[in-house]
């Protein structure tokens, strides 16, 4: 019987709790001076702790152009451009209204940012900061992310 119950957990029961992945873009905002940067991080409407500008993939947007517009919504970036192909990716679980967590896996672009606004859609709802790629990568949870900062 206990080989039984094992072979129904393994095959039935665990592949229906386990989900998919869900897909985020995320945008890895900097400035530079010299050969001094800065990555700017905004704080999460739900918990307040430190992250990059990311969201759903957006219908009529590519990936990249998708990124740009979070770091509009969630930073106030009204100018600036992708430099180059995703950075690399990194994992959390992301808990929905209904209180779920699911995985959620953010493809990350780097963004060099040319011109920011104080108002914009989120303006009233989270933090932004400057701050070195050292400081950043220790201000965010995720250790993936860490390493794409510490990359940079």
């Amino acid at each position: 019987m206990t080989d039984g119950f094992k072979k129904a957990w393994a095959e039935l029961v665990q592949p229906l709790l386990q989900r998919p992945k869900r897909l985020q873009v995320g945008a890895l905002c900097f400035t530079r001076k010299g050969a001094e940067k800065k990555v700017l991080l905004v704080t999460s409407r739900d918990t307040g702790r430190w992250i990059i500008p990311k969201g759903w993939p957006i219908d009529g947007k590519d990936a990249a152009g998708a990124a740009l517009q979070e770091a509009w919504e969630e930073a106030g970036v009204k100018r600036g451009r992708v430099t180059g192909d995703a950075l690399g990716t990194y994992d959390y679980d992301k808990e929905l209204n209904s209180g779920l967590p699911v995985p959620v896996e953010t493809l990350v672009f780097p963004v060099e940012v040319e011109e920011l606004k104080d108002k914009f859609p989120e303006s009233s709802q989270r933090r932004r900061k400057w701050v070195s790629p050292e400081k950043a990568a220790n201000m965010v949870r995720e250790p993936e992310l860490k390493d794409l900062i510490r990359d940079l």
